[in-house]
């Protein structure tokens, strides 16, 4: 017999402002579920990023049926857990952890999340040429599912030289070669001017990191724009390129689609991603996902 009383959380570090306990709550009130989702702060709990093992036991051992993971624990949950998904395994990343049996398995539903919300809101988008800036924890993830939904190439952008290299690498292990190259900031000008769109994986652009990406005169008409950022939905990314004419999707329908997979990997129930994009537009005070 299904149960009806889920307890989850969130670890991660500075998650106060999260909408994931709203979007999950509400969803699993509709549902008639008892559903408690509780915030694990790492920051004001003076802990480490590393101490995600001893979070994890303890939430098992508490009786939570599942967890999230952000930044910055997404890959170092990986080595305290006792299996992964597939997804998860290629990635290298962790965002949801079941438990199943005593066992922790760990999944991930940032890649689902963001295929799902483009496919949505840019069905008809170009797909040849695809700059994506930033190849943190969310880049990997976007970067994967940009490639499974047919990208001809990825070129991942990061001050952090090391960094894009490396997720080139994995891509293109995963991928095929030539599907994934790492470039430098300073080649955005050239990129931009040839690509069919940018994925925009920064922090860049929230709340408490106001500002763009790159400067706003590399932007033109034939390029798509796909933000991560959802808090704001606006951000001044999206504004600028819809007045430069580009099509564009907001973070909304990744943060959406990501909590509704992990809603299901936790309760075994269906919910209503239209019902879920409808409580961010209003949770995070902005429209959804817009051309």
């Amino acid at each position: 017999m299904a149960k009806d009383s889920y307890l989850v959380g969130l670890i991660g570090s500075g998650i106060g402002p999260s909408l994931s306990p709203a979007l999950h709550e509400r969803e699993a009130d509709r549902l008639g579920l008892r559903y408690v989702y509780r915030l694990i702060d790492i920051d004001p709990l003076g802990l480490p990023p590393r101490a995600v093992g001893d979070l994890v036991r303890a939430a098992r051992d508490l009786g939570f049926d599942g967890l999230n993971i952000t930044h910055p624990c997404k890959q170092l949950v990986i080595e305290h857990l006792d299996a992964l998904a597939p997804q998860a395994e290629a990635l290298g990343a962790v965002n949801t952890v079941v438990f199943e049996g005593g066992r922790a398995i760990g999944h991930n539903t940032d890649v689902t999340g963001f295929a799902a919300s483009f496919a949505r809101g840019l069905p008809d988008a170009p797909l040849e040429r695809v700059v994506q800036l930033g190849a943190g924890g969310a880049g990997a993830a976007v970067a994967h599912a940009t490639l499974t939904l047919g990208a001809g190439q990825v070129t991942v952008v990061d001050a952090l030289a090391d960094r894009a290299a490396d997720l080139a690498g994995a891509l293109n292990r995963h991928f095929g070669e030539g599907r994934a190259m790492a470039a430098t900031p300073d080649r955005l000008p050239h990129l931009l001017a040839r690509a069919d769109g940018v994925v925009h994986a920064t922090p860049t652009g929230m709340a408490a990191r106001p500002g763009l990406p790159f400067a706003a005169d590399l932007l033109h008409p034939g390029l798509w724009v796909a933000e991560v950022v959802y808090r704001p939905l606006e951000t001044e990314l999206l504004r600028t390129a819809r007045a430069a004419g580009c099509a564009t999707l907001d973070g909304g329908g990744m943060a959406v689609f990501q909590a509704a997979d992990a809603f299901r990997l936790f309760t075994g129930r269906e919910p209503d991603a239209a019902r879920m994009l409808a409580d961010i537009a209003e949770l995070a005070g902005a429209v959804g996902v817009q051309k």
